[in-house]
């Protein structure tokens, strides 16, 4: 029996010789010098230009995530391209791959926390039970709270505050953003230790409010980080370390299996 076809279709973007639209604005003419590289990614996104409100937040959050020093990361990048200097691109993707549940992408088990709790649309909610409930649930699992906690930052991550003031001057600090407090409460009084709300918790709250799916907000950090990651590299070709590291870690990490040692 022939298997039956299914349509190809997207509706992001086409082109012709002498026209190029995204999501039904020319490129040339609409964005090129009319929009930011956060407006234009909140547009591939969900397909439409943010609101002045949603563009100064979504910008805030992107700009949050491109850099936090020499990160596993940018680590991960530097080394590569001490390896592999003619590609780029490669770096850049070594960095972007440790993009997970511990780091960045934590922004994205943050959002499906807060969606799972309170499905979108919920009004009403009792936040503090709703809390207590999640952190609960957390526990009997014997998993940790993404979003919580940062093994630099105590007691206050300096950029959540941050976020969440801005959010607040744009008109979004709504319901998931005070769950996501809440839960960070919870967790401290139950745990009995500083859990403060991190960057990639306030982010995965933040994309809460501005009604972006869980799934792709891993995505925002990865765009954003990569423009880090060039930078890295940039100062990785004038400035290597890259090699030191390689070298030095060797030396101590076999010092004691070396005659002598």
């Amino acid at each position: 029996m022939a298997r039956k076809t299914k349509p190809i279709r997207s509706d992001i973007a086409w082109s012709t010789p002498d026209r190029i639209e995204v999501h039904g604005k020319s490129l040339p003419d609409e964005l090129l010098g009319h929009i930011n590289l956060g407006d234009m990614a909140f547009l591939q996104i969900l397909g439409r230009m943010p609101t002045p409100p949603e563009s100064k937040l979504f910008n805030a959050v992107a700009v949050t995530l491109v850099e936090h020093g020499i990160t596993p990361s940018a680590l991960a990048a530097r080394l590569t391209y001490a390896g592999a200097p003619e590609s780029l691109q490669a770096a850049v993707a070594a960095g972007l791959c440790g993009l997970g549940s511990v780091f960045v992408g934590s922004t994205e088990g943050t959002a499906k926390m807060l969606y799972e709790a309170l499905p979108p649309g919920t009004q009403g909610a009792d936040l503090e039970k709703t809390a207590r409930e999640v952190v609960a649930g957390f526990r009997a699992r014997g998993a940790i709270v993404p979003g919580l906690g940062h093994p630099l930052h105590k007691p206050v991550d300096p950029r959540a505050p941050r976020l969440f003031q801005i959010a607040a001057e744009n008109g979004f600090s709504g319901d998931y953003i005070k769950l996501e407090q809440l839960i960070c409460a919870e967790a401290e009084r139950l745990s009995g230790k500083m859990l403060p709300v991190n960057a990639t918790g306030a982010i995965g709250a933040i994309c809460c409010e501005l009604g972006l799916p869980w799934k792709i907000v891993r995505g925002i950090g990865v765009l954003a980080r990569a423009i880090g990651l060039v930078g890295h590299i940039l100062e990785e070709s004038n400035n290597p370390m890259a090699v030191e590291i390689w070298q030095r870690v060797e030396e101590e990490a076999t010092a004691h299996i070396r005659p002598g040692g």
